[in-house]
């Protein structure tokens, strides 16, 4: 997934709460192409778009994506996590540094690295709803 835009700032020069602005997008826009491609389904996609998206199933995916991050990687989601927002609990915080990473990658171009960590995070998310 090749970024849509050329700009002016390399992803390192973004700030995390703007990388996760985009990761944001990015995340749900392969989640829905995931339940397009591969559910079967017409109706009721919303619905498991959402459950996939939502903070608590990011966090979840965070948790799983962690180890196999790389420094570098893991710098960014910690950037992320950190960063200030208007909520204070620890799954939105997980969710923000998910994105962030999201971000990151995708405005870096790194479409086989994004596509390897969201099938983890699938996987991770899968096995929690059982």
């Amino acid at each position: 997934m090749e970024p849509f835009w050329k700009g002016k700032k390399a992803p390192g020069e973004i700030s995390s709460l703007n990388l996760a602005y985009i990761g944001d997008g990015v995340y749900e826009l392969m989640v829905r192409e995931r339940l397009v491609r591969e559910s079967g389904r017409s109706r009721g996609l919303h619905k498991l778009a959402v459950e996939q998206v939502r903070a608590e199933a990011q966090a979840i995916a965070a948790d799983r994506l962690l180890p196999l991050l790389s420094e570098r990687e893991a710098a960014v989601y910690r950037r992320g996590r950190n960063a200030h927002t208007a909520r204070t609990d620890g799954v939105y915080h997980k969710a923000t540094g998910l994105e962030a990473l999201f971000g990151y990658l995708y405005l870096g171009g790194e479409t086989a690295r994004l596509r390897e960590l969201f099938g983890e995070a699938m996987i991770a998310i899968e096995e929690a709803a059982g």
